[in-house]
C-alpha cells in the first residue's frame, strides 16, 4: 500500500538544499540520492563489524551496527508510510545515523570521549555527522558525501550547547541551530530517534536471551514481555525456545508500532502543522502514548541492570576500552603511524580519534596486537 505524502512529511523538491550546489538527478529525489550514497559509502560497510552488545566474533547470529540499522530502517518505513512521511528521508536517517560509531559499542565512544577531553571530546552522533560531511572521500569536489540538510539535521541527534555553538559558527543557522534556538528535527527524524529504541529493545532481549545471559524467567519481570510472552502461551501452549522468543518479540514489536502511529497521529492531528516546517515549531509529535513510554522505559532499565552490566559483557568491555586507550596513546605520541589520509598537522588528535572511530572490531584487535603484542581478546 502507497500513501500519498502528508502536508506536514518533508518534500525532496522543497529541501534546504546542500552545502555544496548540485544538478538535480534526473531519476531520483534528493533524499533518494542521500540514501544511495549512504549504501555506497565506505562507513556503511564497516558497520557489518562493529558491534551493538556482543564483541563480532562471538556470535553470527548476534546484532551488528549494520542489521541494527537495517532494523531501525524498517521500522521507520513501516510507520513513516502509515503517517504519510517522506519514506526515503527515513531510511536515509536510519542508516546514517551509526556511521560514527565506534568499534566496541558504547565502551568504545566513552574510551575516545575520555582520550579526547582535553580535546574537544568524542560523541558518536557529532562523529556520524562528520563522517558525511568531511571524512568521506569518494566525489572530486568536495569532502564528504555533500548529504541534504534535511538528512543532515536527522543525523544529529544529540548536540550539547557547546558544540552547537562551535558548529553555528561555521553554518549559521543549519543543523545545530535547533539545539540553540528551540524547536525541532524533521518529522522524519524524531520518527528515526523513537524507531531506533524500539528497534535496540527488541533485539537486545533476543540478543540477550540467545547469548544465556538473561532468561525469558528473569524478563518476566518487565511489563511489556510478561504481557506478550503470556499471550503467545496462550495462542501456543506447547511453544518453546527460540520459536516462543521470536512470537514474544514479533507481538511485543507490532504493538510498540501500533501503539507510535496511533499517538503521533493524535498529536499531530491535535498540533494540526501546515507543513514540514510549522511541524518543527510544535514540540516533539513523533511519540508513544503514556503507557507505552512507561514500559519501554521499564524494559531499557532492566536490560540496562541486566544485560549491559553482566559481568561477561563488563569483562569483554573493560578488555576493549584497554585495545582503544592504548591505541590512541601510541597515535598520539607517534604520528607516523598513522595512514597518511588521516595526518593531521593543525588537530591531530582529532585525527587520531577519526581512524580509531572508524575501525570495526577486529580491525582494532589486529592492530592493537600487531603495534603492542598482546592479545586482550580472541578473536
Amino acid at each position: 500500500m502507497t500513501m500519498l505524502r502528508a502536508p506536514y512529511a518533508s518534500d525532496p523538491a522543497r529541501s534546504r538544499g546542500r552545502r555544496h550546489p548540485e544538478a538535480p538527478a534526473p531519476t531520483r529525489s534528493e533524499f533518494q540520492r542521500d540514501r544511495d550514497r549512504i549504501v555506497h559509502s565506505t562507513a556503511f560497510r564497516r558497520l557489518v563489524y562493529k558491534t551493538q552488545v556482543f564483541l563480532n566474533h562471538e556470535g553470527d547470529l548476534f546484532r551488528t551496527r549494520l542489521t541494527h540499522s537495517l532494523e531501525v530502517a524498517q521500522l521507520g518505513r513501516s510507520i513513516g508510510r502509515s503517517l504519510g512521511l517522506d519514506e526515503d528521508l527515513i531510511e536515509t536517517i536510519a542508516l546514517a545515523h551509526d556511521l560514527g560509531h565506534t568499534p566496541f559499542g558504547h565502551a568504545g565512544q566513552d574510551v575516545l570521549n575520555d582520550c579526547m577531553k582535553a580535546h574537544g571530546g568524542f560523541e558518536h552522533n557529532l562523529q556520524s555527522l562528520r563522517v558525511v560531511d568531511k571524512l568521506e572521500q569518494r566525489y572530486p569536489a568536495f569532502d564528504g558525501l555533500n548529504l541534504s540538510f534535511e538528512s543532515r539535521e536527522g543525523i544529529l541527534k544529540h548536540c550539547s550547547r557547546r558544540d552547537a555553538e562551535r558548529i553555528e559558527q561555521r553554518e549559521p543557522g543549519g543543523v545545530a541551530a535547533r539545539f540553540l534556538h528551540g524547536g525541532q528535527p524533521s518529522l522524519e527524524a524524531q520518527l528515526c530517534n523513537l524507531a531506533d529504541e524500539v528497534a535496540y529493545n527488541a533485539h537486545d532481549v533476543d540478543d540477550g536471551v540467545r547469548s544465556g545471559l538473561v532468561t525469558l524467567e528473569q524478563l518476566e519481570e518487565v511489563a511489556l514481555v510478561h504481557r506478550y510472552l503470556r499471550e503467545t502461551l496462550s495462542a501456543y501452549p506447547d511453544l518453546t525456545g527460540k520459536r516462543l522468543l521470536a512470537e514474544t518479540i514479533r507481538r511485543m514489536l507490532s504493538q510498540q508500532v501500533y501503539d507510535v502511529i496511533d499517538a503521533t497521529r493524535s498529536a499531530i492531528e491535535a498540533a494540526a502543522p501546515a507543513d514540514a516546517e510549522d511541524a518543527r515549531t510544535k514540540g516533539p509529535l513523533v511519540r508513544f502514548s503514556p503507557d507505552m513510554q512507561q514500559a519501554s522505559t521499564e524494559l531499557k532499565r532492566f536490560l540496562f541492570k541486566n544485560l549491559y552490566r553482566h559481568p561477561a559483557v563488563q569483562a569483554q568491555r573493560e578488555r576493549a576500552e584497554q585495545v582503544l586507550r592504548e591505541l590512541f596513546q601510541i597515535y598520539l605520541t607517534d604520528p607516523g603511524r598513522l595512514p597518511a589520509d588521516f595526518a593531521d598537522g593543525e588537530d591531530h588528535a582529532r585525527a587520531c580519534a577519526d581512524y580509531i572511530a572508524g575501525m570495526t572490531d577486529r580491525f582494532a584487535l589486529r592492530e592493537h596486537e600487531r603495534l603492542t603484542g598482546k592479545r586482550l581478546i580472541a578473536a
